[in-house]
């Protein structure tokens, strides 16, 4: 049944998580590309990346690119694996500083696993790729 389309309440919470997800990476592009001075200001120095300004574009053209790939539909898996692989450097970084755990470390997978779920429940191929089985016969 991994065919079928998507029930009125998948589609629904689909695009809710697509929003939020879109939203925020857009926004953390954006800023990087637009102001990097202003995101220079707020990162950490303890993050260990160079805080100038040729820095802060090529992090913005590392997001947005993917971005941009996983907003349009015929592309949108290829994009949800680029920006698994960025949120798995931003993980990385936050371990390797010792940030928190629930609020810094892990948000990059909280923000994976919204990307995926927009996919799970929107496209038949991510639910076939990825089946949940429920009940004791499956």
């Amino acid at each position: 049944m991994t065919d079928a389309v998507p029930a009125k309440g998948q589609t629904i919470a689909g695009r809710i998580l697509s929003g939020l997800v879109i939203l925020f990476l857009l926004f953390d592009a954006g800023l990087k590309l637009v102001a990097p001075e202003v995101a220079i200001k707020y990162t950490p120095p303890s993050l260990g990346w160079p805080l100038n300004v040729p820095t802060m574009t090529m992090l913005a053209i590392l997001l947005l690119i993917p971005t941009l790939l996983h907003i349009w539909r015929p592309t949108a898996i290829l994009g949800a694996i680029l920006i698994t692989g960025y949120l798995g450097g931003a993980i990385a970084t936050h371990v390797r500083i010792g940030s928190p755990l629930f609020s810094h470390i892990l948000f990059g997978v909280y923000l994976g696993l919204m990307l995926w779920g927009r996919l799970w429940l929107r496209d038949p191929r991510v639910r076939a790729l990825l089946p949940i089985r429920t009940g004791a016969g499956q």
